[in-house]
């Protein structure tokens, strides 16, 4: 019994989210010979299937995404390239839960892992406690939108959106619209609401780098090199695109030549009216579009302890360097489509290899 007067329920291995490196994890398992809620149990706190696709802006449709890898054991086919990728995507995860019988329990919010007896972990979650020899997070980074800080934020007029809470193009009509950020979401965006808005100006941090040719598997492979050195440092992760830079395709090219994408170094504090720089220099807003990107939602792992002084966790392929009990998929070189893939594989080889000994406390 815990605290709450509420039994404990006992598994070998809680996988924690329910998207693209969470199914696969719990795909795996399942190969494997572990029976879902006797063996394993898979928590996601979103309402229904479909990870962070659910959330997406009504206008990226399935033909705009970009390396969407189909899920390990079940292919997705014959999708509709003009349908809303936030309709597309979980439907086909709803029909992969019960292709494999998953039993993903939701909504389930984890609040806390914390250190149990006899080398066990307790998941704490809103419908209760699960105590668990291995961990296998997989909760991404959709829930921890990254907002920067610029002095006089607070007295803008206008509306200022994240990524994470964009309305779709058609909201920003007869606007005046700041947009931050140099990743694809920030370029999407723009191109999205040039059309409509009543200006664009776009700001980044650093000039955008823009990649011409084919995107090899050499490069690929070079490019999540880097991203996973910083993972194995314990630095906070960058993105995969922040390595590879943008893909010059004919849409961005488009932008590029109409000048929708011509590009201006960081501001230096907001005004009630939009955005000032230190040479005196403004531009008026109605909006500020921040397209800032996300940080890994981990919180819930606090009590572990598992950050180094670079904020992140030290991982070794899949595995927490402090903790060889938490498995993290999805996180870092492993955060897109294909690698959460891979990394919901690895994780569970390295989880068999786990449970085969004796379980000691960390």
């Amino acid at each position: 019994m815990n605290n709450t007067g509420v039994s404990t329920r006992e598994v070998d291995v809680v996988v924690v989210g329910a998207g693209q490196a969470g199914l696969s994890a719990a795909y795996h398992l399942r190969r494997t010979g572990f029976e879902p809620e006797r063996d394993f149990v898979v928590l996601d706190h979103a309402p229904r299937p479909g990870g962070a696709w659910q959330f997406r802006w009504p206008s990226l449709t399935y033909g705009k995404v970009h390396g969407m890898h189909s899920l390990p054991g079940m292919d997705l086919t014959d999708a509709d390239p003009d349908r809303p990728s936030s309709e597309v995507v979980p439907e086909y995860f709803a029909a992969y839960e019960r292709a494999f019988d998953l039993r993903v329990r939701r909504p389930v919010d984890v609040r806390a892992v914390r250190e149990g007896a006899g080398g066990r972990l307790l998941v704490e979650t809103g419908a209760g406690t699960w105590s668990t020899r291995a961990l296998i997070n997989a909760t991404g980074t959709w829930d921890r939108p990254f907002w920067p800080r610029y002095p006089g934020q607070e007295t803008f007029r206008g509306r200022q959106l994240h990524t994470a809470q964009y309305p779709g193009p058609e909201w920003f009509a007869g606007r005046r619209v700041v947009v931050v950020g140099g990743g694809a979401s920030g370029t999407q965006h723009l191109m999205e609401i040039a059309g409509s808005a009543a200006a664009t100006t776009w700001v980044t941090r650093h000039p955008p780098v823009f990649r011409e040719g084919p995107f090899t598997e050499e490069f690929g492979r070079a490019a999540v090199a880097l991203v996973e050195e910083r993972v194995r440092q314990g630095l906070v992760p960058r993105s995969v695109v922040s390595v590879t830079g943008l893909p010059l395709n004919d849409a961005i090219r488009r932008a590029l030549a109409d000048g929708v994408l011509d590009r201006l170094p960081m501001f230096d504090r907001i005004t009630p009216d939009g955005v000032e720089w230190a040479d005196g220099r403004r531009v008026d807003a109605d909006v500020i579009l921040w397209a800032t990107g996300f940080r890994a939602a981990i919180d819930h792992l606090a009590p572990l302890r598992l950050r180094e002084r670079g904020g992140g966790i030290r991982v070794e392929g899949t595995r927490a360097v402090a903790d060889p009990r938490i498995h993290l998929v999805g996180y870092g070189p492993s955060a897109s489509t294909v690698g959460a893939n891979r990394a919901g594989r690895a994780a569970v080889r390295e989880v068999r290899r786990l449970l085969a000994t004796a379980p000691v406390a960390v």
